[in-house]
């Protein structure tokens, strides 16, 4: 079983906001797989479970807040019977310019603090994660905070989508071919019309 991890913030006041593009990404997923989402209110997450290409698929939208991610997916990865290697997280990263990708296999959180959290419950940084690049609008009043939790320009949006879509497709190829060929086919995949007025 792979558990793909999307990381977000529950609540519509958080829909469609840089720090989410993690749950948008599963959730493009258990669309393409025809899945449904269901409440596991034991592991306080959203999960939906599909089987593609031969692999189970869990998907899932933890409910505990950015910050505490890792108190979500790790006992759900456990509980399954998963390791560090069955895991995929799916992140927003602002060091990356709207509209980019970025597949490793490991490393540290990059000051991402949902990232950070799984990264302490698992023990390990030796999972495989998804970063989707939101930028950091240089016009943005009051820092970083309030760029991932505000919500993205109309002119961004359309980028967005494509890079969520993207994502989709590489974490599809992980799951089926392997993190070497993703990583091969999506590393610096960028979308071609991404505004310049965001990134750094």
């Amino acid at each position: 079983m792979k558990v793909i991890a999307g990381l977000g913030n529950p609540g519509a006041e958080y829909e469609e906001t840089p720090h989410n593009v993690g749950f948008d990404v599963v959730a493009l997923l258990a669309k393409r797989l025809a899945t449904d989402w269901r409440r596991s209110t034991g592991f306080q997450a959203r999960v939906a479970r599909a089987l593609g290409a031969g692999e189970t698929w869990m998907l899932v939208q933890p409910q505990t807040f950015m910050n505490r991610s890792g108190i979500c997916v790790v006992p759900l990865l456990r509980y399954h019977g998963g390791a560090a290697a069955d895991l995929v997280v799916v992140l927003d990263d602002a060091d990356l310019p709207l509209g980019r990708l970025r597949i490793r296999p490991g490393g540290g959180s990059g000051g991402h603090r949902g990232l950070a959290s799984v990264i302490e419950s698992l023990g390990t940084e030796s999972f495989a994660r998804v970063r989707l690049g939101v930028g950091r609008t240089r016009t943005a009043e009051g820092g970083l905070v309030e760029h991932v939790l505000g919500r993205f320009a109309p002119a961004q949006q359309v980028v967005v989508r494509q890079m969520v879509a993207a994502a989709a497709d590489a974490v599809q190829c992980l799951v089926e071919n392997g993190l070497a060929e993703a990583m091969n086919r999506f590393n610096g995949w960028q979308v071609d019309s991404a505004e310049p007025v965001t990134g750094n």
